[in-house]
């Protein structure tokens, strides 16, 4: 009897279960479209517009406010039902303050909310600004231009977060943690070390990679900032807006704009680019945020029970697919670059994105400036119901001209698996890495001398040219390298990890592709072994100054090594053609030995010949090389492009153990 219970139970619930089953999802391919210019706020002198899409409103209510949150409506206008979709409303000339849209859908009226396409916001992004952020400027930013750029595999990243580079209460900056401060020259920390801004260009960076600017929801802007609030942002609220967390006065809408503008500006003015960490991918509450409100459904992708799907492991992923997402998202991305004279954008979870709507953001930028940078993660957090074949996934790389993915193959090869955390890597001393490290050292691009089926995740190069790898070995993800390398590492001295840490970011700077760094590796930071600080205090996150005048040795070996790289093109080729011609991995090398040549002046190289070996074995080895005389230009935690000394080679070279050395042949 208590066998037939399950089922006699199913029998009483079929009913109700039928009842609440989620009903058939809308056919969004039949929702209208809207092809012009103007969605959101335009504005002609003093004259502003307001247009929005929102197809299946009864009805759609602008309302206005004083302020950026709190009190009652000063307006409630009815918008005028247009094209495609969409409602408009021309407000009065003159009009000051703050809007949010309600729309009515099915006979419900829905939570007031900031139009998809504001360009300003009040305090914590819940009300549009009626302010035209074209006006917004800095002195000078009419004349700010792009620093030059050749090609992309000139490129050279360097990583930070908006608050971790000057929060440090030795950073030597006045607006910590703020735009402002990121944007300050001249500050000096412990010992006299540069800091903030001058620290990225002495280092020799060629584009500063931002965190999320954009708003994010998770930190309350009306709290004050010695609350140590912290978050990384990637929990977008407005995807075109500043976060007000980094300005001076999150109520002023003003200044988060005239702010941010200044740091590009500045970055700009000492020879640095700027790229932008954007999350086109989900948003932080689907539920509450103005796609659901607006257009329910249509912005999100859904299971076929019609739950939010979740590739995103963030809750939602947008239907990036559907035109009128693709739109939002194409005009997003172009507003930054043309509005903020943005010169890269890095997409996080490329891959929950269709390859489409990437090829669109690139042809809209390619009509700004052909040298803007689009990178991201080729990969998901999660299953997508949107196929593979059309998502910008690293294997699709083909399918995506111009546009970079992460190179986690090289990545864990050289550290170590990153989600095992106690595993070593090929530079801290762990076997057969060799040719995921090779996978990198030829920017994952196709190379007769590398065994794709010993690669440890592609087992087939990905990209079409160098240009769409980037080469890294810690990011903000996960721990950075140092702590990495502690935990992998329990019985090695410190500088025997010292000589692991240089080794690793030695093959990033000399691989082919596009090398990137988490600021701070270059000086050892350390965030205590935290692998997921996004929501930690300062205390794990801040840049200390203190461990570069601590560890400036280690700081000039990095500024070096990309001088380095800078200094000769034959690290830096343009095309897998070329690499396929000019860099010729050794023969019969030992386990743990990676050991190439770049010949014939690679890429116009004034060395006609130079050879690279790494040792990740712990342990000195013998590596076989060409009898010739060489002059040693690294060795270790030494770089002169002079020569640090002369071999004369008959045989081999004595390689000490978690090293690398660089040669040029004297008698070319």
């Amino acid at each position: 009897m208590t066998s037939r219970l399950p089922f006699l139970l199913l029998l009483v619930l079929l009913p109700s279960l039928a009842a609440t089953a989620a009903p058939p999802l809308p056919d969004y391919t039949s929702y209208p479209t809207y092809l012009g210019p103007d969605l959101g706020l335009t504005w002609r002198g003093t004259h502003a517009t307001l247009r929005v899409w929102a197809p299946t409103a009864e009805a759609l209510h602008l309302k206005l406010y004083k302020e950026g949150t709190g009190g009652t409506p000063t307006a409630d206008y009815a918008m005028t039902k247009a094209e495609g979709g969409t409602w408009t409303y021309a407000l009065p000339a003159g009009t000051t303050g703050f809007y949010v849209v309600q729309a009515t859908i099915g006979g419900k009226k829905m939570a007031e909310v900031a139009d998809p396409y504001a360009h300003a916001v009040g305090i914590n992004g819940l009300r549009g600004a009626v302010f035209n952020p074209s006006i917004a400027q800095p002195a000078g930013w009419t004349e700010d231009l792009r620093p030059a750029l050749k090609q992309p595999t000139d490129v050279i990243i360097g990583e930070v977060h908006v608050r971790d580079l000057t929060v440090h209460p030795q950073s030597g900056v006045r607006h910590k943690g703020k735009f402002l401060g990121a944007a300050q020259v001249g500050t000096r920390g412990p010992e006299d070390v540069s800091t903030g801004l001058d620290h990225l260009v002495e280092l020799g960076l060629t584009h500063v990679h931002l965190l999320p600017t954009n708003d994010f929801a998770s930190i309350d802007e009306t709290t004050p900032a010695s609350a140590n609030r912290y978050n990384w942002g990637y929990d977008p609220l407005n995807y075109s807006v500043p976060e007000g967390t980094y300005s001076t006065d999150a109520t002023n809408p003003a200044a988060r704009i005239r702010e941010f503008k200044q740091l590009v500006e500045n970055l700009h003015g000492a020879g640095v680019r700027v790229v932008l960490d954007v999350v086109y991918n989900h948003t932080a509450d689907a539920g509450r945020s103005n796609f659901e409100q607006l257009v329910p459904g249509y912005y999100y992708r859904h299971n076929p029970n019609g739950s939010l799907s979740n590739a995103t492991a963030c809750g939602n992923e947008v239907a990036s697919e559907r035109p009128m997402v693709r739109k939002l998202i194409v005009e997003s991305v172009a507003w930054w670059a043309q509005q903020y004279h943005v010169d890269g954008f890095r997409f996080d979870l490329m891959g929950v994105l269709d390859i489409e709507t990437m090829r669109a953001i690139r042809i809209a930028l390619d009509q700004q400036d052909h040298s803007i940078l689009m990178y991201g993660e080729g990969w998901t957090a999660g299953p997508s119901p949107l196929p593979d074949a059309k998502r910008a996934l690293k294997g699709n790389m083909s399918k995506l001209d111009r546009i970079a993915a992460f190179g986690d193959e090289l990545r864990d090869g050289v550290k170590g698996h990153y989600a095992h955390q106690t595993e070593p890597g090929f530079a801290s001393g762990q076997p057969d890495l060799e040719e995921s490290v090779k996978f990198g050292i030829v920017g994952a691009t196709q190379h007769p001398q590398v065994d794709y089926a010993k690669v440890n995740y592609s087992k087939a190069p990905w990209a079409n040219s160098p240009a769409q790898a980037i080469n890294y070995v810690a990011c903000h993800d996960d721990m950075v390298l140092w702590d990495k390398l502690r935990v992998s590492t329990p019985g090695a001295s410190e500088a025997d990890r010292l000589k692991m840490d240089l080794l690793s970011n030695t093959i990033v700077f000399t691989s082919q592709g596009i090398p990137f760094l988490p600021v701070g590796d270059e000086f050892l930071r350390t965030k205590g072994g935290s692998h997921n600080s996004y929501n930690q205090p300062d205390s794990v996150n801040q840049l200390d100054w203190g461990r570069k005048a601590k560890n400036l040795a280690v700081y000039q070996y990095y500024r070096k090594l990309i001088a380095l790289r800078k200094a000769h093109p034959a690290f830096r080729l343009p095309t897998a053609e070329l690499v396929q011609q000019h860099l010729e991995f050794l023969p019969n090398m030992a386990p743990g030995i990676i050991a190439y040549q770049l010949k014939n002046n690679a890429g116009g190289d004034a060395w006609p010949s130079i050879f690279v070996i790494f040792n990740g074995n712990r342990s000195a080895w013998s590596v076989k090389l060409p009898r010739d005389t060489y002059k040693v230009v690294l060795r270790g935690d030494q770089i002169n492009e002079e020569g640090l000394d002369v071999l004369e080679v008959t045989s081999g070279v004595q390689m000490p153990g978690s090293s690398a050395m660089i040669l040029v042949p004297i008698k070319q």
